[in-house]
């Protein structure tokens, strides 16, 4: 039996570990990252862009066990439970979630230093402070006019975590807060992905299970796009050793909801050209998820196999593995994750993960407990009225 106490480390291990899997070969298209490292392996990895980092004195660097803001907002949103003590919805978004991101100095892995997570986040994570903090707008529209993106997705796993064993709820709660961050299908992935974190908790799941019941509460192309790559994973078991076939077949599927192909960049040459990467549309998906998905289904669940298959499919690599560590680190607690790279992650990133994630358990086991109280009560409020 695996403990609440377990699966929780696994989550928050799990993230960090996808995370710095993948965060070494982030934007490469999966030929590149054949030809330069055949497969990621482990997080003891050299960043593919370190030479010139080192060259030009870049101001961050990766690789060897290093995170990316993907942990570090994950790492934000737990602390915002552990304040409040509660569930969250678009208000806490704006308040205590910004103060997070945007006003407590951490150490920031990829700097070397302390700063604020703000100072690390992509333009539509920024969304967040310019939306919340400088127009001051009603929480619930915090996501209107950004860049529809994977952003809420990446960190949402501390929704699932506090809704263990109850998908609805996750869904529904990661739905409320991230309103104030996303929109389109970057919302509703956000729902998804905590709802199959949520499922992932319950004793001796399946990953069919787990694909079933984002699938029951997946609305337009994300639940497409995870239909048809879950089939297709399905169907490619006998031959997931052949990873050319298989990421060619991924990608082949997930074109039909995500335009954008192996071009993940924005340069001058875009600018003014219409396109329909990254705009709110009932017909798209984004990519990280459903892929993360089908990865689990390929490897019947295998926690490393299927991160090292995931990150190594090229494009936004460091959110795949994110996704796919949070809900099998949920599903098979902590040891899933190989010692010697727990022990890399804890060292490099100075993030007291061990430690964050034992607080944040008894807040999750808190949370959870008040739901049972409130529960019982309204049962005893409907015998009363029988």
């Amino acid at each position: 039996m695996i403990s609440f106490a377990e699966r929780v480390k696994g989550v928050v291990f799990g993230t960090a570990y996808g995370d710095a899997m993948g965060a070494v070969v982030e934007k490469l298209t999966y030929g590149d990252i054949k030809d330069k490292y055949g497969r990621i392996e482990t997080t003891d990895t050299r960043w593919w862009k370190a030479d010139f980092a080192e060259r030009d004195r870049l101001s961050r660097m990766r690789g060897h066990g290093i995170v990316t803001d993907d942990t570090l907002m994950t790492l934000a949103l737990m602390n915002v439970y552990m304040t409040e003590q509660r569930h969250l919805d678009a208000y806490d978004m704006a308040n205590e979630f910004v103060k997070e991101i945007a006003f407590r100095p951490r150490y920031i892995p990829e700097f070397g230093k302390e700063a604020l997570i703000l100072d690390r986040l992509f333009y539509p994570e920024k969304h967040i402070f310019n939306r919340h903090v400088l127009a001051n707008c009603e929480p619930r529209e915090g996501g209107y006019g950004n860049m529809v993106n994977c952003g809420a997705a990446m960190y949402i796993a501390p929704v699932g975590v506090v809704n263990a064993c109850n998908p609805k709820g996750a869904y529904d709660e990661a739905i409320l807060f991230a309103t104030g961050h996303q929109i389109s299908y970057g919302l509703e992935a956000a729902g998804v992905m905590a709802c199959c974190v949520a499922k992932a908790f319950e004793p001796d799941v399946t990953v069919e299970d787990i694909v079933d019941t984002g699938l029951r509460y997946a609305k337009d192309g994300t639940k497409r796009a995870i239909h048809d790559l879950y089939e297709a994973a399905a169907s490619m078991k006998d031959r997931k050793d052949d990873r050319d076939a298989v990421v060619s077949r991924f990608h082949e599927v997930i074109g039909k909801y995500s335009p954008m192909g192996d071009d993940v960049n924005r340069g001058i040459g875009k600018l003014g050209i219409p396109t329909n990467h990254y705009t709110p549309s009932r017909l798209f998906s984004i990519e990280e998820l459903p892929l993360a998905l089908a990865y689990m289904v390929l490897h019947d669940g295998d926690l490393t196999e299927a991160v090292k298959d995931g990150v190594s499919s090229g494009r936004d690599t460091d959110s795949i593995g994110v996704m796919i560590g949070a809900i099998l680190g949920a599903k098979h607690g902590v040891t899933a994750i190989p010692a010697e790279d727990i022990e890399r992650l804890e060292t490099v990133n100075q993030q007291n993960l061990e430690i964050n994630s034992i607080r944040f358990a008894e807040a999750a086991s808190d949370i959870i407990k008040q739901d049972l109280n409130a529960h019982e009560l309204r049962q005893q409020q409907i015998r009363l009225m029988k």
